[in-house]
């Protein structure tokens, strides 16, 4: 099998694959139906109400990241997927049916968006570690690779067919597809033969939660990728709410041209989860150099003149955005002791999305008084910043020098500063570069 699709050979993993597929496809279908139905039927453009779903969607994994990764490492992951996929498939049917019956309000949405937060919080963790139960070490970065890819797949499908639905038969019937899509997952985790996983150590007793906390503290690889993971997820990566204003506010499009815009940029995502795939050791310097690419990108998207351009922009903004989320996920979980697993997924997916409640609101606000533009404009800036920051850390910690040379030909140079141990017959010199 090709190196992008090792991973696939696993039959388990190929069963889990198939049903999250169309369950993605589904997932992106539902938000881009809420978002429609929060921005043109329950407000009049209301980005600060958008943010607010966003937030309260994103919250409870702020709140419950500490539960969360001790039940991952405490309950088996299959048992404890078929639970919150069955609690997503319900939030999901009652959104549909109070949108269908023209009951639905404002607070309903944002109930519900809280109720599916609980539930992704428990849900994320679980899923992340239980990847590792069905595929080995040597299959596990192309599986988390894949796993985006199939994530990004439904972001390029479900838009799209989203925009086309509403537009000839309403918001409802895309939010009862939505709900549907959660039984193939469902389907594929009865389907699993059980006797082929490899279920992770499960940990027991008191303190469990303060451990995985120290064991956080103690690692400083796995701090200064979920201090850059933070940064993207709480300014950079709230692209369900600033391409949904763009599309609106600035660009004066309908519910087509605003689906047509997600699944552009998922023709970037796919590409970067894909290449990301054929990376058997994902390396910090792809994941500083995609936020670069990440920050040129959205600089590009927050000044562009025309909806081509904003659509033709989204591609390198995806390509970035998935190949950064990728190498950061995949060395994490690389990273870890798998007996710590779940609590230091549970964490990762905290800082990710956790950030989001405190970042979404202000973005909303931020759309509402300076306008569109700037709610892309702040995730370059704030990108910007944390790579800066990064750099300064580590010229500090590892002793590393930047050095410009304008003599001859000008140049950059990089020299890792050494201390040498003096011989008795000479002075110690500062360093050797």
């Amino acid at each position: 099998m090709s190196p992008t699709f090792h991973s696939l050979g696993i039959r388990n993993y190929r069963i889990y694959a198939s049903g999250a597929i169309v369950s993605n496809t589904g997932t992106w279908m539902g938000r881009v139906a809420q978002d429609w139905l929060v921005l043109t039927v329950l407000t009049a453009g209301s980005a600060s109400a958008l943010g607010i779903v966003t937030g309260l969607q994103f919250l409870p994994f702020l709140i419950l990241a500490p539960w969360a990764g001790l039940v991952a490492d405490r309950v088996p992951n299959r048992r404890l997927l078929v639970m919150t996929q069955s609690a997503l498939l319900l939030t999901a049917l009652v959104l549909a049916v109070v949108t269908a019956l023209g009951v639905v309000q404002l607070w309903h949405v944002y109930l519900i968006a809280f109720a599916q937060g609980v539930a992704t919080a428990f849900d994320n963790p679980a899923r992340q570690t239980f990847v590792s139960e069905m595929v080995d070490r040597d299959h596990l970065a192309n599986a988390v690779a894949l796993n985006s890819a199939s994530f990004n797949l439904g972001r390029l499908i479900g838009p799209g067919v989203a925009g086309l639905v509403i537009a000839m038969v309403g918001i409802a019937p895309a939010l009862f597809v939505n709900a549907a899509s959660f039984v193939f997952v469902l389907v594929a985790l009865a389907r699993m033969n059980a006797a082929e996983l490899v279920p992770m150590p499960k940990s027991r007793g008191k303190g469990q939660i303060r451990e995985g906390l120290r064991y956080v503290r103690g690692r400083r690889d796995i701090q200064l990728v979920m201090f850059l993971v933070f940064i993207l997820g709480t300014f950079g990566m709230n692209f369900q709410m600033t391409t949904a204003l763009m599309a609106t506010q600035v660009f004066h499009k309908g519910a087509g041209e605003y689906g047509l815009l997600g699944s552009i940029m998922a023709i970037g995502s796919l590409g970067g989860a894909l290449i990301a795939a054929r990376r058997n050791h994902p390396r910090l310097r792809v994941l500083l150099v995609a936020l670069a690419g990440f920050t040129a990108a959205t600089l590009l998207l927050s000044i562009a003149p025309n909806y081509a351009l904003f659509a033709v922009f989204l591609v390198p903004t995806g390509l970035a955005s998935l190949t950064a989320l990728t190498t950061a996920n995949a060395t994490v979980q690389l990273a870890v002791d798998p007996a710590m697993r779940g609590r230091v997924m549970a964490l990762y997916m905290a800082i990710f999305f956790g950030g989001t409640p405190l970042g979404a609101p202000v973005i909303g606000w931020i759309g509402d008084a300076f306008g569109a533009r700037w709610t892309i404009a702040i995730g370059t800036i704030m990108v910007g910043l944390s790579l800066l920051v990064v750099a300064v850390w580590t010229a500090r910690t590892h002793n590393v020098a930047v050095r410009f040379q304008a003599q001859g030909h000008p140049r950059f140079s990089l020299a890792v500063n050494r201390p040498v141990v003096p011989t008795p017959s000479e002075p110690a010199p500062e360093a050797v570069k």
